[in-house]
């Protein structure tokens, strides 16, 4: 089968975006509406289950990732039967799974109250509550889920944005509704429930319309199933990894520190995580682009290119980081209010986060376009157990300045210089004495430029809070970029980031 490999990416980046800032704007305003119907307690007890459910969740493994992996050659080959047998593995794979999660997380029931530090919402009992969350992640692997892998498997993530904009979008209204007219929080839970159904529904309906040729019949020979289950093993870690820095933050702050500081931690992070959302989507999008680069061009020009996108990613940091230390307090006092905002302090640590998760990024976009992924499977669980160890330990020394500080130095001296070795190692040779140097370098100037933008923005006041956030919105766009630039203007990589934009003006020019 012949698939327009192009228009499928176009459309799938697209949507992928689209989808993307539905998915922060929206959850935004519920979380609003949460804290101002519900209260903050609430919010925390919603996202600690969130946490332990995306634990349970490692059920998975990695086996749609493999499973979808095996489809491509028969897509390719026209191979219906094989597609077919890996559609029926997948369904007997995810009922099991589903099974697996059930039972581990009825396993879990008893020891709620220990994951809880101090008392919950009087009006509500934590195992109903959990038992909800706990049936609306089974039945997203029960309900039909092995067909989403059809539209994966030919690069129609357009489909799947769009058929989860619209369930969501329903879903999300539902729970205004329900937040908004009747405060009831097992309501809410039902509607998500719902909504999580309504997304399996769908998602069938859809994939028997686009390839109503592929049933789950059949059964894959012995050698195939064993080959897919040695592509989990090796997705498995990394899973895990992910998992647990992920969800491990919450799970500690709520058995060690209470649930109201679960939720105001996770007001902080989701700011975080939004910004860090359109990173992973950006270089995303490159992936390709520098897998083709690896096959055609050579080692030096693949190393020099690899500078190039380092450069562009710091740019983007100084502005993110800029931006996080002038912005983050003044908008989180007009959103919740100064009783649930944490020290300045702690928007230092939350700027450091972003910067110390998103140096990598380009190299993890190399890595996973040259394929090491064997070469680098320790790696990401090696950080979590790091991060993990360092939370229990220093939560109890100096409370949620440890969680913070334990994922930062996990990923600055665990996961950042593993990944620097192996690049090194296993895809072409780096000056690594001096290729760090360049990450100092950065990191400097970004402080810098952070510095002196936030001193200019405290040096004005302004007693609207909206006009302030607006003036220091303005300023974190032109100090930073503009003393960026100065700063390299004479670089190799700036060269090339100028070009590149000027190239892209020009096209641009022509088209209008």
């Amino acid at each position: 089968m012949k698939i327009d490999r192009k228009r499928n990416a176009i459309a799938g980046t697209f949507t992928g975006v689209i989808l993307k800032i539905f998915q922060i704007l929206v959850p935004f305003i519920i979380r609003t509406i949460f804290i101002r119907t519900l209260g903050i307690d609430y919010l925390g007890l919603n996202s600690l289950f969130t946490s332990i459910l995306q634990v349970l969740n490692l059920a998975e493994l990695g086996v749609s990732s493999a499973l979808v992996f095996s489809m491509y050659k028969p897509i390719a080959e026209d191979d219906h039967e094989k597609i077919c047998q890996l559609m029926n593995l997948y369904k007997v794979y995810y009922r099991i799974i589903g099974l697996i999660v059930l039972g581990l997380g009825l396993i879990l029931l008893p020891f709620l109250p220990k994951l809880i530090s101090g008392d919950v919402p009087s009006d509500i009992n934590i195992y109903v509550i959990y038992l909800m969350n706990l049936a609306s992640t089974v039945l997203s692997y029960w309900l039909f889920a092995y067909r989403n892998s059809l539209f994966t498997a030919h690069q129609r993530n357009d489909i799947v944005n769009t058929i989860t904009v619209f369930t969501s979008f329903t879903t999300y209204a539902l729970q205004i509704v329900a937040l908004l007219t009747f405060k009831n929080y097992y309501l809410y839970l039902a509607i998500n429930i719902f909504g999580q159904i309504l997304l399996n529904i769908v998602t069938a309906i859809a994939s028997k319309k686009f390839y109503p040729q592929y049933k789950p019949e059949g059964r894959l020979p012995k050698e195939e199933r064993k080959a897919i289950m040695r592509k989990v093993r090796d997705l498995f870690t990394a899973k895990v990894g992910g998992v647990i820095n992920n969800s491990a933050d919450t799970i500690v702050i709520s058995a060690f520190i209470g649930l109201e500081l679960v939720a105001i931690y996770q007001n902080y992070y989701y700011i975080v995580s939004s910004i860090m959302a359109f990173f992973t989507i950006f270089f995303s999008a490159c992936t390709a682009g520098i897998g083709n680069s690896l096959i055609v061009r050579g080692e030096e020009e693949n190393r020099q290119l690899l500078f190039n996108i380092n450069h562009i990613n710091f740019m983007a940091l100084n502005f993110c980081c800029t931006s996080l230390v002038c912005l983050y307090q003044p908008f989180m006092k007009l959103w919740v209010g100064e009783e649930y905002m944490l020290d300045f302090s702690f928007v230092i640590l939350f700027a450091l986060y972003l910067f110390a998760e998103e140096i990598s990024r380009p190299m993890i976009q190399f890595k996973d376009a040259g394929g090491i992924w064997k070469e680098d499977r320790f790696r990401p669980l090696t950080a979590a157990i790091v991060n993990l160890t360092l939370n229990l330990i220093l939560v109890q020394f100096i409370g949620l300045y440890g969680i913070v500080i334990s994922t930062i130095a996990s990923i600055l001296f665990i996961a950042f210089p593993w990944l620097v070795y192996n690049i090194n190692k296993c895809m072409f040779r780096l000056n690594v004495k001096r290729y760090l140097m360049r990450f100092g370098i950065y990191a400097i100037v970004i402080i810098f430029d952070a510095t002196v933008t936030y001193l200019i923005a405290n040096a004005v006041t302004i007693e609207s809070g909206i006009l302030t956030l607006v003036f220091r919105a303005i300023l974190c766009i032109i100090v930073p970029n503009a003393l960026f630039m100065l700063f390299f203007s004479k670089t190799k990589e700036n060269r090339y980031l100028v070009d590149t934009c000027m190239g892209m003006f020009k096209k641009l020019k022509r088209q209008s």
